[in-house]
């Protein structure tokens, strides 16, 4: 399985913390042994330590080792905030400013170059990235589609639901649903339950189930490619 897409992707969360640096960092590796040529993007990482006097972006430097890129790191993660808030308002407080165009700049020199980019936002899709422009803003104008990352627990109906209607609203693709066990828990009556909900009423496939793990095992590898395939046959 190998071609020129020159595809871009981008991956949302319906909250913060579900787990899409995670997701993403599976799907890279998996997708590069499938033999495509793969970018990650984080356009803006907030709550960044600080370390020598810069900012680390821990999640952007988790996705250029996941797909071995030698892109530069302004390339990749244009924007990094210390304060761990919206871009906005990590921005404001900063006293920065964002311009959408060293994003889109960013975007489009790498879609031109790999087969797939996977973007990842922060947070949900309806965070404020500056002022008034929003991650869907970003989205609705690179013109990609959305995967959104989920939890697997009680109010995760709720919360996809409303990014699914969001996205829509705009014209926006949605390739799927994954939903994420980011912490371990007890799979309950409501998570058996929740992704059959989400296909029925979303009317979005959901693409895969996976488990928490604290390594990348054969099971969860072999999950990321049956997800990796499921995206695949839907680009």
């Amino acid at each position: 399985m190998k071609g020129k897409l020159h595809k871009g992707i981008f991956i949302t969360g319906t909250d913060t913390g579900v787990g899409k640096t995670f997701v993403a960092v599976g799907l890279m590796s998996v997708f590069k042994e499938m033999g495509f040529s793969v970018s990650p993007m984080k356009p803006l990482e907030t709550g960044c330590r600080v370390k020598n006097g810069r900012l680390v972006p821990e999640d952007a430097l988790k996705l250029i080792e996941a797909s071995n890129t030698k892109e530069s790191l302004e390339i990749i993660n244009p924007y990094r905030f210390r304060f761990p808030l919206a871009p906005a308002v990590a921005a404001e407080l900063e006293g920065r400013r964002i311009d959408k165009k060293k994003i889109l700049s960013s975007y489009n020199y790498l879609s031109g170059k790999y087969d797939i980019t996977l973007i990842e936002g922060a947070g949900g899709i309806m965070v404020p990235v500056y002022k008034k422009y929003l991650f869907l803003d970003i989205v609705e104008e690179l013109n990609i589609p959305l995967i959104i990352i989920s939890r697997p627990t009680l109010g995760t109906i709720n919360h996809t639901l409303l990014t699914i209607e969001a996205a829509r609203g705009r014209g926006i693709g949605v390739i799927g649903v994954i939903i994420n066990y980011a912490s371990k828990i007890k799979r309950g009556l409501a998570e058996k339950t929740n992704p059959d909900v989400i296909e029925k009423l979303g009317g979005v496939p959901v693409l895969g189930v996976v488990p928490y793990s604290e390594a990348n095992t054969p099971h969860l590898k072999k999950i990321f490619y049956k997800i990796a395939g499921r995206i695949y046959n839907s680009l």
